[in-house]
C-alpha cells in the first residue's frame, strides 16, 4: 500500500513563498524531486506587480520546449495553479524564470508517494 507524505516544497524556507529571482534558465530552484518516491507537486502562482508577466516553469530539465510549462501570470489577482499535482522523481528538479525580477511568488506542497 502507498504511503502520502505531505511536504512543502524544497526550495521553500519554513513554506513560505518562493520568489522568482531569474529571468532566464536556469531558474530559480522551486522543488528537486525524491530520488525513488513519486513527488506529486501542486504549484501556484501570484503575481505583486502591475502588469501582467510571462512564467516559465522548467519541469524536470532546461530544454525548451520539452520541460517548459509557460504560463502568464495575471496581474494582482491572487493564487494561480500553475502546476496541477503533476509527479516527478529521480532528482530531477523543478525551477523557473519569469520575464520580470521578484514579482512572482510561487506558493506549493508536495504529496510524496512511497
Amino acid at each position: 500500500m502507498a504511503t502520502y507524505t505531505k511536504l512543502k516544497l524544497s526550495g521553500s524556507t519554513d513554506g513560505k513563498g518562493i520568489k522568482v529571482a531569474q529571468t532566464a534558465t536556469p531558474g530559480t530552484t522551486i522543488h528537486t524531486a525524491d530520488a525513488t518516491a513519486l513527488d506529486e507537486i501542486w504549484i501556484y502562482c501570484v503575481n505583486t506587480s502591475t502588469p501582467a508577466v510571462k512564467l516559465t516553469i522548467e519541469w524536470g530539465e532546461d530544454t525548451a520546449p520539452d520541460g517548459n510549462i509557460e504560463a502568464t501570470i495575471p496581474a494582482e489577482s491572487g493564487l494561480q495553479l500553475c502546476v496541477p499535482g503533476l509527479l516527478l522523481t529521480n532528482n530531477l528538479t523543478v525551477k523557473a524564470f519569469a520575464s520580470t525580477a521578484n514579482v512572482i511568488v510561487i506558493h506549493g506542497f508536495v504529496n510524496r508517494i512511497s
